[in-house]
């Protein structure tokens, strides 16, 4: 097998390992990466990126430990390059309602320090949807993987949550939205 060929299979090999799942969350750790691909798969890894990209996806790498950045412990995803739009989200099998209360949880949890009590997020969530349709949400995101709950009634963010937000990113677009204006009708303005 010529050099070139070793590389191609190489990159079919990464990217199978990759898109398909062969452990109950997606993602592979580099260790996994290393034994199939060899010392050298962060290479192969930036050759298949680059192809990725594009198509519109992109690999991500999330470190199980921030300041050791070991990379045979880390995690690589697949991920999409850039934001969805809405009409995108919706698309994909996402109520709007759903979206909001997603992003009201996370925001809550990361204007917390990455950890906020269950109580709390479901009071905030019941002051704009009826109390089954915040405890809804707040299971399917726990079963989606954007949201952990521990056994005390601790909501942190999830794997998926990690992988696919910045929250720093969320928690601007949350600051800088602003409500809609509505404008005076005419019978409005004869009330006053």
């Amino acid at each position: 097998m010529s050099g070139e060929e070793k590389i191609s299979r190489k990159l079919m090999i990464a990217a199978a390992m990759l898109f398909f799942r062969s452990h109950r969350n997606p993602g592979v750790r580099g260790w996994e990466l290393k034994n199939r691909l060899g010392k050298n798969y962060m290479r192969i890894l930036d050759i298949l990126n680059s192809k990725l990209n594009e198509l519109g996806f992109e690999i991500k790498t999330v470190f199980e430990d921030e300041a050791s950045q070991d990379l045979d412990r880390a995690k690589f995803y697949v991920t999409l390059s850039h934001p969805l739009t809405i009409s995108d989200i919706v698309a994909s099998g996402y109520r709007i309602d759903e979206i909001a209360a997603l992003a009201i949880t996370l925001s809550t949890i990361y204007s917390r320090g990455g950890k906020a009590s269950l109580k709390e997020v479901m009071e905030i969530l019941e002051s704009k949807f009826p109390r089954w349709k915040a405890e809804t949400y707040i299971e399917r995101a726990i079963r989606r993987g954007y949201i952990n709950k521990t056994e005390d009634e601790i909501l942190t963010p999830g794997w998926r949550a990690e992988v696919e937000l910045q929250p720093r990113e969320l928690l601007k677009s949350i600051l800088e939205a602003q409500p809609q204006k509505t404008e005076k009708t005419e019978d409005s303005k004869q009330e006053e």
